[in-house]
């Protein structure tokens, strides 16, 4: 597959990833990239926000996939044969590694209707070319905002393979850079119905 690449990797060199293929369990079992905001499904907010910061996208799902295709983009399961059903956000980040045309790869999740416009770019110019590099804000890493290169694949498999399901622990292990951002509310997820329904206005 080659060498990990050795430069600040450029919008057109990245692909995005929104990983849609959780349980929802606390949305009480719905297809949370599906769920009602504010008029529109929580993926099309995010989709409307990620795409002008990447080169390609792709939808990490695990049901509903025709849905999810109505976006106009190609749809990737996780790898259930090897790793179990819904063994999380993982699955759907290796996923998202072995389907990418492009290098790098960035990861959001579906229920981040206000990520930052910005995040690709700065988490891009803050890489050093061979390191993940993975989001904070006050005091937290934002584990699934992040970017990786493509080539990480094998080793996010052996990971899983071993047991771990935990983005941040990787991450840890990989020396990933932190970018700071100020603003938690760019980061800010709908977890419940009750998200859901301030997000309408009611």
């Amino acid at each position: 597959m080659g060498s990990l690449p050795v430069s600040t990797p450029l919008r057109e060199a990245i692909t995005g990833v929104v990983l849609a293929g959780g349980r929802g369990e606390r949305m009480g079992g719905e297809d949370k990239g599906l769920v009602p905001f504010q008029g529109r499904p929580l993926i099309a907010h995010v989709l409307a926000r990620l795409c002008p910061q990447v080169g390609e996208v792709l939808i990490s799902a695990n049901r509903n996939l025709d849905r999810y295709r109505a976006f106009g983009h190609r749809v990737i399961e996780d790898d259930q044969a090897s790793f179990g059903a819904f063994c999380g956000p993982l699955a759907g980040m290796l996923a998202g590694l072995r389907h990418s045309r492009l290098p790098w790869v960035a990861f959001v999740p579906c229920d981040a209707p206000a990520l930052p416009l910005d995040l690709v770019a700065k988490l891009s110019c803050a890489t050093d070319g061979i390191r993940p590099a993975v989001a904070a804000c006050a005091g937290q890493r934002q584990f699934v905002f992040c970017l990786l290169p493509a080539l990480l694949a094998p080793r996010l498999t052996a990971s899983l393979a071993a047991g771990e399901r935990r983005p941040g622990e990787l991450l840890r292990a990989l020396d990933a850079i932190e970018v700071e951002f100020r603003d938690p509310g760019l980061f800010a997820n709908i977890n419940s119905r009750e998200d859901r329904r301030w997000g309408a206005g009611d």
